[in-house]
This record gives structure tokens, sequence and C-alpha cells, in this order.
């Protein structure tokens, strides 16, 4: 009697092991994406929100050329859909009030040397200088003046209050022993002088009908007030011999000179050279200030000021020359980088939106590689193992076929034709396609044994 073999396991069908090992894809692979997910999310909250569509600049009076430039800015933003909400104040002291009290007001063009005297390094940061500024001051009479000594006693425009017109005018005249009367007017040893609050067109209109002796102002040489100014016979540009003194005593100033002719030729005016100070305006922001804004800002004072003026060359300005705060980090790289590939040639929001998507990758890609490199592997042993298993059954009936008895031949022969349906039920990826094709040879080669057997043991 033929030596009876013990049945096969117990089995899943294959189409049901390939639906399984479905589920081992996910298992596989789910981890990974999750553990990146995860990291993704975590990385969402160290990154700058998206931009908001309106930033509001301080910038100063209406008249005057700090609001001028801002609404130039203004019209860049705007072509990049973005609303630059130019806000009037009385000038570069209430601008630094406002970025220090006012949460709304994150970017305002100031005067060089009006910062406030609370301010430190990490109070504000640098965007760009944008021109020089010089000081203008004037006086009527008959001859011009050369020492600011020489206003002692006199009436004297000195701006508006809050304005950097106003608070150069007094640390110059400070600097020179001169203080207003209404300060400390108990102390005998120092001069004095009649401090009028009025500035621009007002202070011009003062200085001619004779109620101020002098009137300072800081404008840009192509003001029309100034010109007018000039061509009057009886007004005086005070020419400041001093004025490398007052470089060196006042970091914030620059010695420049008025050359002759220069805001005139057929006139000659000025009909010799004057010498000036001159404080740069800067643009300057908190650290609130959405970095994406920063090469927005850049190109608009590119564009309004890189043309360049009398006192500064073509190409000199914007730029970091006369800053008084830590450069704003987007800043610095963009004077040494230049705009980004993305900044010159996509849209504002399209641009903003990679900016902030590359810092999300980072751990996104840092997660994802490894696990994604190990992952394949993982995968391909655990479908193989599922073949295997098969392999495992089939090499049970193939080891048994000689001494199995004719009915346990009729149940393997059965077992392996329920096989060979299966496997043409199922979708196999292609990259398992060989040990799907040998687990079939296999099959047929297990058959033809049983066949074989069953032909010289029919009972």
């Amino acid at each position: 009697m033929a030596e009876s073999s013990s049945p096969p396991p117990s089995r899943r069908s294959v189409l049901e092991e390939f639906r399984e090992a479905r589920v081992e894809f996910y298992r596989t692979w789910g981890p990974g994406l999750a553990l990146t997910l995860v990291g993704f999310l975590i990385a969402w909250f160290f990154v700058k929100p998206a931009p908001p569509d309106t930033v509001v600049i301080a910038a100063g009076p209406r008249d005057g050329a700090y609001y001028n430039f801002a609404t130039k800015y203004a019209e860049v933003f705007a072509e990049n859909g973005v609303t630059l909400d130019v806000r009037e104040t009385a000038g570069s002291v209430e601008n630094y009030r406002l970025l220090k009290e006012d949460s709304d007001v994150q970017l305002a063009i100031v005067q060089g040397g009006t910062a406030p005297p609370d301010a430190t390094e990490d109070s504000y940061e640098a965007i760009a200088s944008l021109y020089l500024e010089p000081v203008w001051i004037f006086t009527k009479g008959e001859a011009p003046e050369t020492d600011l000594r020489s206003l002692a006693g006199k009436r004297i425009a000195v701006g508006r209050d809050g304005s950097g017109t106003s608070s150069i005018a007094l640390k110059l005249l400070a600097a020179n022993g001169l203080l207003p009367t209404d300060d400390n007017p108990q102390d005998k040893h120092v001069s004095r002088f009649e401090a009028v609050p009025i500035s621009g067109a007002a202070a011009a209109r003062a200085l001619r009908d004779g109620d101020v002796d002098a009137a300072f102002f800081v404008l840009s040489p192509q003001s029309a007030l100034i010109h007018d100014l000039l061509r009057e016979k009886t007004m005086w540009l005070v020419r400041l011999k001093r004025h490398r003194a007052y470089q060196q005593l006042f970091p914030f100033l620059s010695s420049v000179t008025l050359a002759e002719g220069v805001i005139d030729l057929s006139q000659n005016l000025p009909r010799e050279p004057i010498p000036q100070i001159a404080p740069a305006a800067n643009l300057i922001c908190t650290a609130e200030l959405h970095d994406a804004f920063i090469p927005l800002l850049l190109k608009a004072s590119h564009r309004v000021h890189g043309a360049g003026d009398i006192y500064g060359e073509a190409s000199r300005f914007p730029s970091l020359e006369f800053a008084e705060f830590p450069p704003n980090p987007v800043a610095q790289e963009y004077y040494e980088s230049g705009p980004s590939l993305l900044q010159r040639h996509v849209p504002f929001w399209i641009a903003s939106l990679i900016d902030r998507t590359k810092i999300m990758l980072l751990p996104l890609l840092t997660l994802a590689f490894p696990l994604f490199k190990i992952a394949p592997p993982v995968y391909r042993w655990r479908i193989r193992s599922r073949i295997y298993r098969w392999y495992k059954l089939l090499r049970e009936i193939d080891q048994h076929a000689d001494g199995a008895t004719a009915e346990q031949r009729t149940r393997n022969l059965d077992t392996l034709s329920e096989m060979q349906r299966e496997l043409e039920e199922i979708s196999v990826p292609l990259s398992y396609m060989e040990e799907f094709y040998n687990l079939r040879l296999h099959i047929d080669l297990v058959r033809r044994r049983l066949e074989q057997a069953d032909q010289i043991h029919p009972h």
C-alpha cells in the first residue's frame, strides 16, 4: 500500500492573497507618507503666512517728497496686485512713533539722524537708502551767511513738529550752542533763538514777508520751492564752510557740494559752488513686515531712484550705504545676488507661494527621500512573500506526488486547477511578472508529475 501523505495545509485563494498584497502596499508606504505629512504640517507652523494684500507705509506731508515717492511705489505694488496704503504724516519723527505704536504700520520712509533716542539696532531693519536730501538754510538780507552761530537771536523756521526738518535743524543749532528761547531759558550761558514750527511753502512765505529771519528746508534739489528761493535776489543760501566738520560729528550726514549752475545753467544758478550737508532718506521696516514685500519695495525704489540726481550718480541708490540699522536679511541677499529668477519672471503672488513652499518642502524631502528609497524593496519582499507561500504549498504537493493515493492526487490536481484559474483572474504589476509566470510554469510542472503518477498508479 502506498504511503499516505498528509493533506496540504489550509490556504487562501490567490485572488485573496493579491488583494491582501494591496493592503500590504498601503502598510508599507503608509507610515512613510504619514510621517512625511506630519513633517510638512510641522514646517507649516514655522513658515510665515501668505502676505496680506495691503501694506501701510508712513510717508510724510501730502505736499512733501516722501509722500510723492511713496505714491510711486504704490503704482509698482498695484501692478503686482498689492495695495500700498500711503499714510500722510508730519514727517520722520511721527513715522518712527507709528512704527513703534501702530501695528498696522510696518514700513516707513525716514530721514537719516531722526531715530528716537530709545531706538536700538533690534528696533528696525534697513531696506534701502534712497537718495541724499540736502539741508537748505535760507536767510534774507544783503550777504550770505557761512556759520550757523550767526543765527543767534533770530527767528528761525525749523520745520513742523514731528518732521525730520525740525529734528535736524534743532540738532545742528544746538551743536552750535544755540537753544530755543523756551528751552531752559534760565541758562544764561547759551545763545537763544526763536523756533517757529512751520515748513515748506509757509516757511518760504514767512521768510519773504520778514516774519522769520531764516528757514530750514530738507528737500530734493528738484523742488520748485528751492528753485524759486534761489532765483530771488534777496534770498541767500547759507554756505556751510564747516561742512566737513558736520560730516565727521554726525555720521548720518554727508558733505556735498551744489555745483555752480547745476540748478539753471542759463541763469547760472547757483552763481558759485555751495558746500552743504545732506542726510539720506531711508526706507526702513519692522521685523513684522512680510519678507515677500522686500523684493517688491526694492524693485519700486530702483525704478524711482535708480537714475540718480545731482548728488548721486546712477546706480548709487538704492543701497545700504547710509543705513542706520541692520539690513533686512532679504534686502541684504537682494543687494548681493540681485532678484531671484522667480522674482524676475513670475508674478508676485506665484513667486511668494513658491518661496514659501520651498521652505515646507525641506522636511518633506528630508523625510521622503530615505523612506521612499527603503519602501520599494520592502514592498517587493512582501509581495514575493505572498507568492512564496504558494510555492510552499506547491512544494508539499510535489514532494508527496509519488506516494499520494489516487484520492489525494485528484484533490491536489483540483487544487492546482483552482490555483491556475485564480492566477488567470488577477492583475499582476509588471515588476512582478517574472514571479507570476514562474509560478504558472511550476504549477504546470507539478500537474504533469501528478498526471504521470496517476497513470502509473491508477488506483
